[in-house]
């Protein structure tokens, strides 16, 4: 089955969508949802179009937010770059341990930026973001982002746009460290990667048949992200730009050319 969509306008959205996306006249596109389906509502599947820096934020763990009565989940993400324009950069972590209140003074009066680690990227970059962990994402980048269906966002800092700032709750829950290099990789030209293997969900990279080893880990209900070619869900012709369910694995064909990620959540998830 294939995902409904929701549109969403940002300021520092796209008025050009890349291919496979319609642009949309007048208007700037900054996020586009894949609507969680009732057997899976634990995740949530978006693309990301970006033309501005998107504010400098975190988000609590489950416990965190429970804690502090923000609601029953945090929020891990992930991210796989699609498009990048040259120089194009994300921010991940600082490049040097930094205290609460420090972090707090920085966030104030804008040099939290200055601080960040900036990672130049490009298309096949994947990124693992715990919860906690200070980002932005830069201009000029297209991504695919799989997380735990989520919303809670504390705002550390936004270029003096005029939103709503969360300096305590954001501090209160964030990590004042760099991003461990070994959340970050690239996904390979040819054949399966797999790149998350975490508390909440499990995500895989699947370029052509699926091996017994896949079949039994995705043996239930998951979804499918085509990123390359056309992939059949129980019949149904599934396309790059498109996110779909699917009952398990075995009901997935893949055409030759056909690459896509799967993801499920985990089931004893804490």
């Amino acid at each position: 089955m294939i995902l409904p969509t929701s549109i969403v306008e940002k300021p520092w959205g796209r008025e050009h969508l890349p291919a496979p996306f319609a642009s949309v006249p007048g208007k700037r596109i900054g996020e586009i949802w894949f609507d969680p389906p009732a057997a899976l509502p634990q995740l949530l599947v978006k693309y990301i179009f970006t033309s501005e820096k998107l504010s400098i934020q975190c988000h609590p763990s489950d416990e965190q937010a429970r804690t502090s009565g923000a609601g029953e989940h945090g929020k891990e993400e992930c991210w796989l770059v699609v498009e990048a324009e040259p120089g194009a950069t994300l921010g991940i972590g600082f490049r040097q341990e930094i205290d609460a209140e420090a972090m707090r003074t920085a966030a104030f009066d804008g040099s939290i930026e200055e601080l960040l680690h900036w990672h130049e990227v490009q298309a096949g970059d994947f990124f693992y973001i715990p919860a906690g962990t200070v980002h932005a994402i830069g201009p000029g980048v297209s991504i695919i982002e799989i997380q735990q269906n989520c919303d809670i966002t504390y705002r550390l800092y936004d270029y003096g746009r005029p939103r709503e700032l969360h300096l305590d709750e954001g501090v209160a829950v964030a990590r004042g460290a760099p991003y461990p290099e070994s959340l970050h990789s690239r996904i390979p030209a040819s054949g399966h990667a797999a790149l998350v293997d975490g508390p909440f969900f499990v995500l895989d990279l699947v370029d052509g048949v699926a091996d017994d080893a896949l079949l039994y880990s995705y043996a239930e209900a998951l979804l499918v992200i085509p990123v390359a070619g056309d992939v059949l869900v129980e019949g149904e012709v599934v396309q790059a730009g498109e996110c779909a369910l699917a009952p398990d694995l075995a009901s997935v064909t893949f055409a030759p050319s056909g690459k896509c990620l799967i993801a499920r959540p985990v089931a004893d998830a804490p």
